[in-house]
């Protein structure tokens, strides 16, 4: 079987989420044909009508792929027979026990299984621990007699999106690819080299899963240390922020991480945990992965102790204290609350028996793990008045510095936006959590 029989029309794409549909634009965006995939009814209406759920696209994008007829969505997954290619981008969540959730992975490998048909090439781009691949989807789509390598194609291509870069999209990232053998691996960066300006080919599909892991674990490590050292620098009474702008002056050997809530999205909270799980089966342990974990973990009460400490040098109890979040997506400029730390702070908050708003200007409904929602409250000059103090969790680009720092009664900026603004009205104070108190 030739490999470049995956070099046909139509690609299907299982779950049209936040790496799943950008995909399948960008490709559209090239010529290709898709067919996108996903459970969520609502979803595939949406996409069939031109409408983008996702932030970084928008529904001129979507209405373009339509309109050219080079997309469309559905539920029945025995459509998946008419694709050359199919890419698997479904979520890999972390059960309650911190263990790897695969369940999505599962089903959507029985469904290609269900509908597989020689020459396929089948593309796991859903994030996971070492050896998925191998000893979990390739089992599944051999059950219909047809080998790996000859009679269909199997690769890991981790996706690599990132949420509100306006320079780096599907495109033009580079894009790392490992097969289960190397016609598989031919086969895939054949295919994916029509839509995606670079691959970066490995020799494994192992080899591919350990890369994105890697460059999770790198940058949650990272900020692990930093989230250590802003704790250190404010029990010696020092700015961590100073501290890391002078750091970063060194041309060499230093690179950039900043301090804040914790960690969020869908990736840093969750992939390191996918490399831990499995080192644990091999009776190893992820020392340095573990400890980050912790440490991250930990800033959203290390937030909420200094809304505390600012409450307590007004004299003021937490308890029946009205306090407004300024941001709750996990990070600027994006809609995704997925992990966010702000959910943390708003329960050890609530805990406490404060009165808890936020202004979000990308999340308009604030859906809770306990099926509770929250409503953006409108960002007026009567809400700090009525409001004991104001705790910034994200750092979105529209927020007014000025105005959040001149407004508020009391203020914890957990990710240093009021910094220029502070040192405009006293040079000689310290840049600390508590920036107004």
């Amino acid at each position: 079987m030739n490999p470049e029989s995956a070099r046909a029309d139509t690609f299907g794409v299982v779950g049209l989420g936040y790496v799943g549909l950008p995909l399948a634009i960008q490709a559209a965006a090239e010529g290709v044909r898709i067919v996108g995939f996903d459970v969520d009814t609502q979803v595939v209406d949406g996409v069939n009508a031109g409408h983008s759920h996702i932030s970084d696209l928008t529904d001129d994008d979507v209405s373009a792929a339509r309109h050219r007829g080079l997309l469309e969505a559905t539920s029945d997954t025995t459509r998946l027979s008419e694709c050359a290619a199919i890419a698997i981008c479904v979520p890999t969540p972390l059960s309650r026990t911190r263990d790897p959730d695969i369940t999505a992975i599962l089903a959507a490998a029985n469904a290609v299984a269900e509908a597989l048909v020689a020459g396929q090439l089948i593309v796991l781009e859903s994030t996971t621990y070492p050896g998925t691949t191998r000893e979990v989807v390739l089992p599944i789509l051999r059950q219909g007699g047809l080998e790996v390598g000859e009679d269909f194609f199997l690769c890991f291509s981790p996706e690599r999106v990132d949420p509100g870069n306006p320079i780096w999209k599907t495109g033009n990232t580079p894009k790392v690819i490992g097969g289960i053998t190397p016609r598989c691996t031919e086969a895939g960066t054949a295919f994916y080299s029509r839509f995606v300006d670079r691959m970066v080919t490995v020799s494994s599909a192992e080899a591919a899963e350990l890369t994105k892991i890697l460059e999770n674990a790198f940058r949650a490590v990272n900020i692990g240390l930093v989230n250590e050292m802003a704790v250190i620098a404010d029990r010696l009474g020092l700015d961590i922020w100073e501290v890391i702008d002078a750091a970063a002056t060194k041309p060499f050997g230093f690179m950039k991480f900043t301090p804040g809530p914790g960690l969020g999205g869908h990736c840093l909270p969750v992939d390191p945990h996918y490399l831990s799980w499995k080192m644990r089966t091999l009776d190893y342990r992820t020392r340095f992965i573990d400890t980050a974990s912790e440490i991250n973990a930990e800033m959203p009460t290390f937030v909420v102790g200094k809304v505390r400490d600012a409450l307590n040098g007004a004299r003021k109890p937490v308890n029946g204290s009205r306090v407004l979040l300024l941001g709750v997506a996990y990070k600027k400029d994006v809609d995704d609350v997925r992990e966010s730390p702000a959910m943390a702070v708003l329960e050890l908050l609530e805990r406490d028996g404060a009165k808890v708003c936020y202004h979000d200007p990308h999340v308009h409904r604030w859906n809770l793990p306990d099926g509770r929602s929250r409503e953006s409250v409108p960002l007026v000059d009567s809400l700090f008045n009525e409001t004991d103090i104001v705790v910034i969790v994200t750092d979105h680009s529209s927020f007014d510095a000025q105005r959040i720092f001149r407004q508020s009664r009391l203020l914890v900026d957990a990710r240093n936006l009021t910094a220029s603004v502070r040192e405009a009205v006293d040079t000689a104070r310290p840049q600390r959590w508590i920036v107004k108190g």
